[in-house]
């Protein structure tokens, strides 16, 4: 028999990521966006010829650990980092959205867009403030069966429905939240816009979820008419909303004609999760005098989401996406991310491991992903060019062997990674690691065939995280040991959850990159 995920599934699933972000303990899972792949065109590196145009990433155990091997820096994701997501549906003048109703499917499709569930439908916007709101009637009638046009956009914050000006548009609107403007510099996207955290638990949104009452009905269609009800002219009060639920009261009024010309809502009731208007002689609750020789008004009652209207944001409005926020900046004082390079991969990696240990899970807030060299005699007249080859003879017939990540002819200090490329495609080294302990028939000296200027050498006497050149004191990022510093986490830990291949974007000095990654579950 068929089988489906529901859309509550995924609902579930992206409330999961974000509460696993303030999770204690031992097994709580711990994230880090991270930027690599700083040498795109080069295949030995990582990269692809084509890579402006692709390739696609590609998913499996071997090419997640080329992918950790070309890492420059990582960043760890914290609750406040996480936001959750839906689609950005501006409301524009004249534009025709969908009402929110309870019986959308794959059989019975959003009436405006076609789509087979509600959350792919318009059924919410958000209006130039940054408020948005739920549609909840759209103008759909008999004559209108896919509603009108909306002319009159939502401003107000009341908590109950309400049409939102005077054109006579049809439109009821729920007022649900306001983006707040940090939420709005920091999350909002093109596509995107961040729904608040903690629902119900803190600002607006406390009142929101107070004054909702499950089950109640705010809305009753009209899907026939009919004709022929008499007496003419006269609205009918106190019509009960039958169902499973109670109290809910409608008003129907005949126009002229003897037929329904409208059907509000007086009192929704509470409890329902399935409803029906019976408007006909000898009904439940209909007075005597109604009377109808044609043919019978029918009616859909629209059932609230569990909870009622603004009880539960992200269920209501189908938030199972989560955007992920990184911002990479250039720090003095912790140079992690380094400069002069570019990088052409972003993406998320769960539950890296400090470096040395396979149990210990790394929770440093921004992490150095590059090997480093210290390297003595430095001039302004040698530089190492970024993405080329360096070697170091470490013994007799034993040769290691890197990429250039970036180069600071101040302070002497050459970063590099070692994809796992250079251990073929011609190269014919094995990927030995750089030392400041060769054994006989090796040297300190790290060969560029790119050099500008003289190679240098390991400086073997230096130890330490900064150092003092002409009384200024430069933090190096990461701890040195007789001039090598290793990267601070295990590279063979970790699993990549995400991945972005991109067109390489540089850094410079004065550049930040912010990082935005929609994961859609």
């Amino acid at each position: 028999m068929p089988a489906i995920i529901t859309e509550q599934f995924r609902v579930m699933n992206a409330e999961t990521f974000v509460n696993s972000l303030v999770s204690v303990g031992n097994t709580a899972n711990i994230y880090y966006t991270f930027i690599g792949q700083p040498n795109s065109l080069d295949s030995q590196a990582g990269g692809s010829p084509n890579w402006g145009t692709g390739p696609s990433p590609l998913d499996g155990f071997e090419e997640e650990n080329a992918i950790k091997e070309t890492i420059l820096a990582m960043k760890k994701v914290t609750k406040q980092d996480v936001r959750r997501m839906v689609r950005k549906v501006s409301w524009v003048s004249g534009s025709t959205y969908e009402m929110y109703r309870h019986d959308y499917n794959i059989y019975s499709q959003t009436p405006v867009t076609n789509q087979p569930n509600l959350y792919s439908s318009n059924f919410y916007v958000i209006n130039e403030d940054f408020r948005v709101y739920a549609c909840l009637q759209n103008g759909t009638d008999p004559e209108n069966p896919k509603g009108r046009p909306s002319f009159d956009q939502p401003s107000f914050v009341d908590l109950e429905p309400r049409p939102a000006g005077t054109s006579g548009d049809g439109y009821i609107w729920k007022y649900l939240f306001t983006v707040k403007p940090s939420e709005i510099v920091k999350f909002d996207s093109i596509e995107f816009i961040p729904v608040p955290e903690d629902w119900g638990t803190t600002g607006e949104s406390i009142s929101t979820k107070n004054n909702a009452v499950d089950g109640k009905v705010e809305i009753i269609t009209i899907t026939s008419r009919g004709i022929g009800y008499q007496p003419i002219s006269k609205s009918f009060t106190n019509i009960p909303i039958l169902g499973d639920g109670e109290g809910g009261k409608a008003t129907i009024t005949v126009d002229s004609f003897g037929k329904v010309s409208e059907v509000f809502v007086t009192d929704g009731g509470k409890g329902y999760t399935k409803g029906i208007i019976e408007f006909q002689p000898g009904a439940p609750g209909i007075p005597s005098e109604l009377s109808n020789s044609g043919s019978l008004a029918t009616f859909d009652v629209i059932i609230p989401p569990k909870g009622g209207h603004g009880y539960d944001i992200y269920r209501e409005l189908g938030a199972y996406r989560v955007l992920v926020y990184s911002r990479y900046q250039t720090d003095e004082s912790n140079p992690d991310i380094i400069l002069g390079n570019d990088f052409a991969r972003v993406g998320i990696i769960k539950n890296p491991m400090i470096l040395g240990s396979d149990t210990e899970k790394l929770t440093t807030g921004e992490v150095s992903a590059l090997n480093s060299l210290r390297l003595t005699g430095v001039t302004t007249q040698t530089t190492y060019p970024v993405d080329s080859i360096i070697t170091q003879t470490t013994g007799l017939g034993v040769t290691a062997i890197g990429y250039v990540a970036s180069w600071d002819d101040v302070t002497g200090v050459l970063k590099y990674y070692q994809p796992v490329g250079l251990a073929t495609a011609g190269v014919n080294y094995k990927i030995n690691k750089f030392t400041s302990t060769p054994s006989g028939g090796g040297s300190f000296s790290i060969n560029c065939p790119k050099i500008v200027g003289p190679a240098l050498s390991i400086d073997t006497d230096f130890t330490g995280i900064s150092t003092v050149i002409n009384n200024r004191t430069y933090q190096l990022g990461s701890n040195f040991v007789a001039g090598i510093s290793s990267a601070e986490y295990n590279k063979k830990s970790g699993e990549i959850i995400y991945i972005d291949n991109r067109k390489a974007i540089p850094r410079s000095t004065s550049q930040k990159e912010d990082i935005k990654i929609v994961l859609e579950f």
